[in-house]
């Protein structure tokens, strides 16, 4: 991640990046194109993948993941999480943000781009309603967000997901289309499918994080656990990322390039819907004067959505080949290159910004990687 967390000046911030954080979008566009060619090129790879899954959950997926996950969550200093949780105005706007706004949102999308399509539609409700609790984690971090801030709200996003989705998913399929005399559908999704995903993509990299830095500072000292520890283990967060999307494009590459259209009629929506959200939490932290570091990290736990779990909803409630799964598919491969960009969006605004109390408070003491 950056080397210039404390910077205000982009061209400094940039300046400063490693050699693989200052070409991330070209990293990004390779892992790409590898995993749509090994998806067209090996035969029988897509069901050699798919096939590697612990009770539903795909194995290589949660393996890129986790190892994405970890490295970002062992740099949160967690005796800090208290000056987030006493954050009133970025707790409630977060809220908001993304239990409200968000699947209202997605809803009005899918109806307007997709009124003839009812299975992508669907899908895209679904996605609406699934809260980012992963990869969020790395673009707040590329963007210099607000790490601790980012963990307290994954983490209320987390508990919210198990107790609301299916709520939600039967509210928006069912209740809402019937209020408005549209064709209605259904939702499975059990407590406990929705908590697992939580417990995986969540808490496991948390519990590794917060022990790593538990112990490493108890063993050795934080100035050892900032200067050596966390350099080596950095890189390893954008590693996971890429390998990551090699597997999602792999395993979904000749569906993507059989259904150019279909792909590209479900990317619309979702390119409205992620600049509508992280728009909208941008401004609305700029307005509430949260600095930039929580607004960066508002903006972006608002637009990410939990892909993994919108899947797994989608292929056991219509089945792997349904267009409610496809359309779950490429919500991940719209999210990855817009937030990418945004990311450097993000850190072009910086200067913008004049540092809040709550968000610098400790900042003299952050370090990056």
């Amino acid at each position: 991640m950056s080397t210039a967390a404390n910077t205000t000046d982009h061209p400094a911030v940039v300046g400063k990046l490693s050699t693989l954080d200052r070409f991330l979008p070209v990293w990004i566009g390779v892992a790409m194109v590898v995993g749509l060619l090994l998806g067209r090129m090996i035969p029988g790879m897509n069901d050699a993948l798919s096939s590697i899954s612990v009770d539903g959950v795909s194995l290589p997926i949660a393996i890129g993941l986790l190892i994405m996950m970890y490295p970002v969550l062992a740099k949160v200093r967690y005796d800090r999480l208290d000056t987030v949780t006493g954050d009133t105005k970025l707790l409630l706007g977060s809220l908001a943000l993304n239990w409200i706004l968000g699947p209202a949102l997605m809803f009005a999308l899918a109806w307007l781009f997709l009124p003839d399509l009812p299975e992508y539609r669907t899908g895209l409700i679904i996605v609406g309603l699934a809260r980012c609790i992963a990869m969020v984690i790395i673009w707040n971090d590329l963007a210099c967000g607000d790490r601790e801030a980012a963990a307290v709200l994954v983490a209320i996003n987390s508990v919210f997901q198990v107790v609301m989705f299916a709520v939600l998913g039967w509210f928006y399929l069912s209740v809402l289309p019937g209020w408005l005399g549209l064709d209605q559908t259904t939702i499975e999704a059990s407590p406990w499918q929705i908590a697992k995903s939580v417990l995986i993509f969540l808490g496991i990299p948390l519990i590794a994080g917060f022990a790593s830095r538990y112990f490493g500072e108890r063993a050795k000292g934080r100035d050892w656990y900032e200067t050596s520890f966390i350099p080596k283990i950095g890189p390893w967060a954008l590693y996971g990322l890429l390998f990551t999307i090699v597997i999602l494009f792999a395993l979904q590459g000749d569906r993507i390039t059989s259904q150019p259209l279909d792909v590209v009629r479900i990317a619309l929506p979702l390119l409205v819907y992620f600049a509508v959200m992280w728009g909208g939490g941008y401004a609305l932290g700029a307005a509430m004067g949260l600095g930039y570091e929580r607004t960066t990290t508002l903006a972006f736990t608002a637009a990410g959505n939990n892909f993994e779990l919108a899947i797994a909803v989608a292929i056991a409630t219509y089945g792997a080949t349904s267009g409610q799964a496809l359309a779950g598919v490429v919500g991940p491969l719209i999210e990855v290159p817009v937030l990418v960009g945004l990311v450097y969006v993000s850190l072009a605004l910086r200067k913008r910004f004049t540092p809040s109390p709550a968000a610098t408070a400790s900042a003299p003491e952050r370090k990056e990687s």
